[in-house]
């Protein structure tokens, strides 16, 4: 038997702004029927409708759509303090920076969670992917890391950590122009990004998963770009074998550069023409002369920071045959993964002052990783609008 008890009002936020529900609580007259229903899903409404609807099951009394909104917005803004004062002026509804944290965590651990579960069935199921080789052209793998600064001290008592950056994009994507200067430019019109803060043991399993869902196997050719990392030389051999290794023109002549100043002293009338030097030997395929230049001055000593420029050239001589990659066509810099790292990592987890819990930069970088591979609708707001919330609940 119900009877009427009495009237309760309710809010939800929602993307049209806060909606007050109000109607009439049924409580059950004993302890049979809809109060051990109740007790059996272990939920606090007393309304089944509210059962019915997933009402009951919402973490934050809002919808899901607008769950997604605020994630959206403080991934977006460079605060949370922002996104909350975004969120006023567009929806018209008061969330605070702290409930905004914990509203993206939610939305960024449930999409991390996905990420995961996708990437440890694709690298325990490698054996069954079909590998055909049957497209055209290139896919391209690039990888790099990059420091944020965290709230917690590791084994060496420094609070920084290394987010590592995937990026999967193909050849067709890329996009040649001359520009204003009469430069050559390339741009990639789509790619796809991945980010986890830890080793790359772990690291390699989402790098994997998201170059198989972008054709690896079905591309004639694979080419991993890299910095020349240990790191990312040891994965590529373990988990993409196949694939051309190149070392980035860009860091090469880079660190061939500041080797340079480092050995003259900064005097450009003598570092300047030796680089220049030694840079157009690797481009013309004159590897081996360009090594012997640089051994002349394997045993001095260089400043902090300066690469050890014979060392680092041995170790990666095998990834740069650059006349050879000109004459295949292939993309040589890594100036994409860098850029990646400005807009998925640095322009929202590094401004002044920020210190982060490791799990919630995670989170984040995770969803900041869908936003800009474009991949926002069909990775989070659908993740989130097929969330089992009350499972999530009992767990």
């Amino acid at each position: 038997m119900l009877r009427n008890d009495k009237k309760d009002t309710r809010a939800i936020i929602t993307t049209r702004g806060m909606l007050s529900i109000v109607r009439t609580v049924l409580r059950p007259a004993d302890k049979s029927g809809l109060e051990k229903l109740i007790e059996t899903e272990n939920v606090k409404c007393v309304v089944p409708l509210d059962i019915v609807l997933g009402i009951d099951a919402l973490p934050f009394k809002m919808t899901r759509e607008m769950m997604c909104e605020v994630a959206f917005w403080a991934q977006n803004q460079c605060s949370y303090k922002a996104a909350e004062e975004i969120l006023k002026k567009v929806y018209g509804v008061g969330i605070a920076s702290e409930t905004i944290r914990k509203i993206t965590d939610y939305v960024g651990k449930a999409v991390f969670e996905r990420d995961t579960a996708n990437a440890d069935y694709l690298m325990n199921n490698v054996a069954k992917l079909e590998y055909s080789g049957e497209r055209e052209g290139v896919l391209y793998i690039q990888m790099d890391g990059a420091a944020l600064n965290t709230r917690h001290k590791n084994n060496d008592g420094s609070t920084w950590r290394e987010n590592k950056l995937g990026m999967v994009f193909s050849g067709e994507n890329i996009q040649t122009y001359i520009n204003s200067k009469g430069e050559k430019v390339s741009k990639i019109l789509k790619k796809e990004y991945t980010s986890y803060i830890g080793s790359a043991n772990e690291f390699k399993k989402y790098v994997f998963a998201v170059a198989a869902m972008n054709g690896y196997g079905k591309y004639k050719t694979t080419v991993v770009l890299g910095d020349g990392a240990a790191w990312i030389r040891n994965m590529c051999a373990e988990v993409f074998p196949d694939a051309v290794q190149i070392l980035d023109l860009f860091h090469l002549c880079e660190n061939i550069y500041e080797y340079a100043k480092a050995i003259f002293k900064n005097d450009e009338k003598k570092y300047k023409p030796w680089a220049d030097e030694v840079i157009d030997k690797f481009k013309t395929g004159k590897k081996a002369e360009a090594l012997e230049q640089i051994g002349k001055f394997k045993s001095r000593e260089l400043p902090g920071g300066v690469v050890n420029l014979f060392t680092y050239t041995t170790n990666n001589i095998d990834r740069t045959d650059y006349a050879q990659y000109a004459e295949k066509g292939y993309y040589v810099g890594s100036g994409a993964i860098e850029s990646g790292n400005k807009v998925v990592l640095q322009k929202r987890l590094k401004l002044a002052g920020m210190r982060w819990n490791e799990q919630s930069a995670q989170y984040l970088l995770s969803l900041r990783a869908k936003f800009e591979s474009n991949l926002w609708p069909e990775c989070v707001v659908n993740e989130i609008l097929s969330c089992d919330f009350t499972q999530k609940r009992q767990d």
